[in-house]
């Protein structure tokens, strides 16, 4: 890996820094404090903090998706699945036992990741596209449960109760886009320091080639149930946060289609990139809302009839799913590293 010209890395410490140097420092803090204050600006409308907090919310699931996916190579379309047990979780603890949004919410990770780890395990047998078949199996099981069990609320759901810190209730689009954003950003450096880790190390060599990494000593049966917990635990967290923004949980909220775009934008993203995870879904789910927004003008358009526009962001994201898949099958991540190593090294052509 390229650094920057004068950087000397003369201790083990300094070597893994993720920030490393002063100008680093202070674009990332300058970034930060514009995130705390960016409620306070004029334009700052509840309409685009609601899509913000959708949008961060989703980051951090991706985050967990892409440590399953790209870093484990362990193909999964249930994602949308176990965000719900853990909005489930958050929402039927604070409903039926009064249990604060403090507790629920390590509960609500832990209980998806456990949930993670049951449909988690043929991956100990099979790979590719028959495990991807059996994660969507647990997207139908978990929203049946969900929806004809009693004890879940069945099709009218459960309401959420919201958090509180002393008496603030955090109940608006303001105050829970600093719970959102501070859990991500938490979630955030969990992720980049999870893939640098021994773990996130034998995920990439599972990843790379099973069979090698299994003589190498390490555990497929162990690291392979060990992803899947991981994974389905950030989306667990998410699914808690989601429960508290919206007050009230129901199936119809974790459909398949979103299973699905999560795959999408890992890959729009960059697989094996932590950046990537959130680059994607502000791309994607940016050009949904943008076309949900100003999808209507299209019903103007000689031939395309009043409801033309109904389903043109579906057709969109998947254009643009199709167009990174065949032009930049890496992701918009792995640009930008050659980005940084050709901007590092000019004006040498090595």
């Amino acid at each position: 890996m390229h650094i920057p010209c004068g950087t000397i890395n003369d201790s083990y410490e300094k070597d893994m820094a993720i920030i490393r140097t002063r100008l680093q420092w202070i674009l990332l803090l300058a970034f930060l404090a514009l995130i705390f204050v960016f409620p306070l600006f004029p334009f700052s409308s509840d309409y685009l903090l609601r899509v913000i907090n959708n949008i961060v919310i989703t980051v951090i699931l991706i985050h967990g998706l892409n440590l399953l996916m790209g870093y484990a190579g362990q193909v999964s379309l249930g994602q949308g699945a176990f965000m719900a047990v853990g909005a489930y979780t958050t929402a039927l603890l604070g409903n039926r036992f009064g249990v604060p949004f403090w507790l629920a919410l390590p509960a609500s990770a832990l209980s998806a990741g456990l949930v993670g780890i049951i449909f988690g395990a043929p991956s100990l047998r099979i790979k590719g596209v028959y495990l991807a078949l059996a994660t969507i199996a647990a997207q139908f099981i978990v929203l049946w449960v969900a929806r004809y069990v009693p004890a879940f609320g069945g099709v009218t759901g459960v309401a959420s109760p919201p958090a509180t810190i002393g008496s603030v209730v955090i109940n608006s689009q303001t105050s829970n886009y600093y719970l959102i954003v501070t859990v991500a950003i938490i979630m955030t450096y969990f992720a980049k320091n999870i893939a640098r880790s021994r773990v996130g190390r034998a995920f990439v060599a599972i990843r790379d080639n099973d069979l090698a990494a299994e003589v190498m000593g390490i555990s497929l049966y162990r690291y392979k149930l060990t992803a899947f917990f991981i994974g389905c635990l950030f989306a667990g967290i998410a699914g808690a946060l989601w429960a508290n923004l919206v007050g009230h949980v129901q199936s119809e909220q974790f459909p398949l289609l979103n299973s699905i775009w999560y795959t999408g934008i890992i890959m729009i993203g960059g697989m094996g990139y932590t950046l990537g995870a959130i680059i994607g879904t502000f791309l994607l789910l940016g050009v949904q809302e943008i076309v949900t927004l100003y999808g209507p003008a299209l019903s103007n358009l000689p031939g395309v009839g009043g409801q033309g526009y109904a389903g043109f962001s579906q057709f969109l994201m998947a254009l643009v799913i199709m167009l990174f898949i065949i032009f930049e099958p890496r992701g918009l991540a792995h640009r930008w590293q050659i980005f940084k190593t050709s901007y590092r090294l000019h004006p040498f052509s090595y």
